[in-house]
């Protein structure tokens, strides 16, 4: 969706407007830019993030020197027109410092996310004797019934074993059930929309 530059209220921030980068995929808060009207217009068109660096006082494309791109899955703007959203893949780290994220934030809440990264580029990208290529190898029925055999295991650990076998078990369980859910071209966002449908 493209976002009509006018639209934006440039003169309130005085031609300058806060742009917030999300991964779009695990929503990790990533980094925190400006851009002026021409850097909001080839973003669009490029599809790439470009701010303008306050302290090169010039457009800059994110990533123009270290391929570190950040590209657009998203872009909104908020209630006020005043500051943008951007939902974007990044290609390698954000922060010039070599992290993640600018913010230094905590990643293992999102590792789900990214475990299925993980598993949707091994099969983008074969691995030879990996697990999840012998797996498939084997075809669906064995990667379902690997889903019951860890959620059996998973409720035999409640009830009869230590909380660290517990919490191994239950990891081996979401592990083969977003395995089950990409053979079957489903992804974990699928389930988080039908969990939210039925919480309204």
């Amino acid at each position: 969706m493209t976002i009509d530059t006018n639209s934006l209220d440039w003169e309130k921030t005085n031609g300058l407007i806060p742009v917030v980068i999300q991964d779009h995929k695990t929503l990790e808060v990533l980094m925190l830019g400006y851009m002026n009207e021409e850097a909001f217009a080839k973003t669009q068109a490029e599809g790439k993030v470009t701010f303008f660096s306050r302290s090169k006082n010039r457009l800059w494309t994110k990533g123009e020197t270290s391929n570190n791109f950040l590209f657009v899955k998203e872009l909104f703007v908020d209630c006020d027109n005043d500051t943008i959203l951007i939902k974007a893949e990044a290609v390698g780290p954000t922060c010039h410092t070599g992290s993640r994220s600018c913010f230094k934030t905590d990643y293992n809440q999102n590792f789900i996310f990214e475990l299925e990264n993980i598993i949707n580029d091994r099969y983008e990208n074969p691995v030879e004797g990996s697990y999840i290529n012998k797996m498939r190898s084997k075809g669906l029925n064995k990667i379902a019934q690997k889903v019951g055999e860890e959620g059996v295991e998973t409720v035999i650990a409640a009830l009869a074993e230590s909380e660290e076998e517990l919490i191994g078990e239950a990891s081996d369980l979401v592990f083969h059930l977003l395995f089950l859910l990409k053979e079957k071209g489903l992804s974990i966002q699928d389930i988080a929309k039908n969990l939210e449908k039925r919480h309204q």
